[in-house]
């Protein structure tokens, strides 16, 4: 005997399908999709999880999740993280730096001498070489 572990809506039911149907969506987003459409039709966690290669506990989650916030849950939250400490000025200014010409006795700028010379001109108080690595990808 199944258990029906999410009742969705027919609008939310509408929704979801329009949403997989559309073909460019994130897997996360649309394993979530297919796993309240399984489960509304009242297949159990265990058989969910087996189509989905996931865990029953995620899927009680995902349940959970829905039941609180919604078809919100199919994204997922802005993450925290620790905060972007040079500002867009100070970016450009080391960008300008590596395009510049290399110091004396290198034919090229290193990150680790780009990273120590934007702390000594004063772009920022600190900065390591894998930060300025990422800048420099991030602007091409």
């Amino acid at each position: 005997m199944s258990k029906q572990h999410v009742t969705l809506t027919d609008e939310h039911q509408t929704y979801l399908r329009q949403l997989m149907s559309k073909g460019t969506l994130p897997a996360k987003t649309f394993k979530r999709a297919t796993a309240l459409l399984e489960l509304n039709q009242g297949k159990t966690y265990l058989a969910v999880a087996q189509i989905l290669d996931t865990t029953p506990i995620t899927l009680a989650d995902w349940a959970a999740k829905y039941k609180t916030t919604q078809l919100a849950f199919l994204q997922d939250a802005p993450r925290s993280g620790r905060p972007i400490e040079i500002s867009g000025e100070s970016r450009a200014k080391l960008t300008a730096l590596a395009c510049s010409v290399a110091p004396d006795g290198r034919s090229q700028w290193s990150l680790r001498l780009l990273a120590n010379k934007a702390v000594e001109l004063g772009y920022c108080d600190h900065l390591s070489h894998n930060q300025a690595g990422v800048i420099l990808k991030k602007m091409k």
